[in-house]
């Protein structure tokens, strides 16, 4: 019994303990384009992602470049707007519907 009891110990502080997977959102991050960075950009967010391939997204945000290039690429908008938060989740919008990938979002 002893044993049993400790292996579930283990088990759930291995569970608990281990990393987890990134909490952005694709679908967060395509609703805050729509709502809060189209009418800056000037246009949709087929066009935002697709200004990139997926690989040079990932590029930009592992080098935390991913901020100015989207003020590069929508000069209209105020970065203030885009709250801290909520990057990760735009990073991941662009990622997935990047040239490249084989997505198309509806935006």
């Amino acid at each position: 019994m002893k044993k049993l009891v400790t292996a579930l110990t283990l088990v759930a502080f291995a569970m608990v303990s281990a990393p987890t997977v990134s909490e952005a959102s694709v679908k967060k991050g395509q609703k805050i384009y729509k709502k809060k960075m189209r009418k800056y950009c000037g246009f949709s967010g087929v066009r935002f992602a697709r200004e990139h391939t997926q690989d040079e997204w990932e590029e930009l945000w592992d080098d935390g470049e991913f901020q100015a290039e989207t003020k590069k690429l929508c000069p209209k908008l105020p970065l203030k707007k885009i709250k801290k938060s909520w990057w990760p989740h735009v990073y991941e919008f662009t990622y997935e519907y990047g040239t490249g990938g084989s997505h198309v979002p509806k935006c």
